[in-house]
């Protein structure tokens, strides 16, 4: 078992490898720029096109948004969550929801979580629960070094050095289950693909968070919570067909050693440990 069930995929990645190669040899020959092959790569055309694209790629939330508004669309019109709405600009969140008990959970979205962007992140005072949610949506990223990345190395140590309790964290996006990254969860089993919109989902990946932050006084083994605890996590996985036995819980332990605060990461999925980390040191600037 792993951290998380889909895999990068290796022939996607040496084709992109592959094809970078021979755009980098031959970018000279596209275009109507009118320069030699020389005049073109110290020209600095070609590295400022691929940073511009690079950028566009970035900046843009629009396809990860719209994803998102389908997914809480079709769990509002299947009665899973009672309303919804966009946090706005001028919030440290994006959505808002309204569970059908009369609570209010809050999301942020995050990208593939091996960035410093995932260190960034205020739990809203008004929110009963908070979700981080991952939309990666680079076919040639490492899921699994991307997941523990995210869990372990970056909002372990925000959660704990910080006191920003997240209740739980979802990894799933338009390119899962699409040839860019197979699903190991409907494979052989195409009866679990959800549509939404024009997308074809397999379920989400979901991570369930303590509810209390490890302390090493006073909390040094705070354990995750049920799922039914989190709300939202537990409507998003009735919702889309999750089963229990593919949830993920993550626990975190925390220790003094001389100057230093230590914590382990560890994610239990169907009873079994399937990632942890050695006692880390928190180091911040």
């Amino acid at each position: 078992m792993t951290i998380i069930p889909c895999e990068k995929n290796e022939i996607l990645r040496m084709q992109i490898e592959s094809f970078a190669e021979a755009l980098k040899t031959q970018a000279h020959l596209l275009g109507e720029h009118g320069l030699g092959e020389t005049e073109f790569y110290n020209s600095g055309l070609f590295r400022g096109a691929i940073e511009r694209i690079r950028g566009q790629f970035s900046a843009t939330m629009r396809g990860k948004r719209d994803f998102v508004a389908h997914v809480l669309n079709f769990m509002q019109d299947g009665g899973h969550i009672s309303d919804w709405e966009s946090a706005g600009e001028n919030n440290r969140h994006d959505y808002t929801v309204a569970l059908n008990s009369g609570k209010v959970a809050a999301i942020e979205l995050k990208g593939c979580l091996d960035g410093n962007n995932t260190n960034i992140f205020e739990r809203p005072p008004h929110a009963h629960e908070f979700v981080l949610w991952s939309v990666c949506t680079n076919p040639g990223a490492d899921p699994r070094h991307n997941a523990w990345s995210g869990i372990h190395t970056r909002l372990s140590a925000e959660i704990i050095s910080r006191s920003q309790r997240v209740d739980g964290l979802i990894i799933w996006d338009m390119v899962c289950g699409t040839i860019g990254r197979p699903c190991p969860k409907i494979l052989g089993d195409e009866k679990r693909v959800v549509e939404v919109g024009q997308y074809l989902l397999p379920p989400p990946c979901i991570y369930v968070f303590p509810s209390t932050i490890a302390a090493p006084r006073n909390n040094p083994t705070p354990k995750a919570q049920e799922l039914n605890s989190v709300e939202l996590l537990s409507a998003l996985n009735a919702c889309f067909g999750g089963r229990d036995n593919e949830i993920n819980f993550v626990d975190f332990d925390v220790e003094n050693r001389g100057a230093d605060l230590l914590r382990t990461t560890r994610v239990r999925r169907d009873g079994v440990i399937v990632q942890e980390s050695a006692a880390t040191p928190i180091r911040r600037a």
